[in-house]
């Protein structure tokens, strides 16, 4: 994952210094993240139906109103 964020933070930063992208301010990568090997189809079934419901979620989350997000 490392070197994947290295290859393509240097092709963004090239690509606004030599093609005209908007620079961006923030971060280009999350600092902490978690991944995760899906190994089967029951372990994707679950994770697709995280990601489809996740953002009904988003009006409980505990930490949305504490500056986490």
């Amino acid at each position: 994952m490392g070197w994947f964020q290295t290859m393509t933070t240097n092709e963004y930063i090239r690509g606004v210094k030599t093609l005209g992208w908007s620079p961006f301010d923030g971060k280009l990568w999350q600092r902490n993240y978690w991944e995760h090997i899906i190994r089967n189809q029951d372990e994707y079934q679950c994770i697709s139906q995280y990601i489809m419901n996740n953002p009904q979620n988003w009006e409980n989350d505990k930490l949305k109103n504490h500056g986490n997000l």
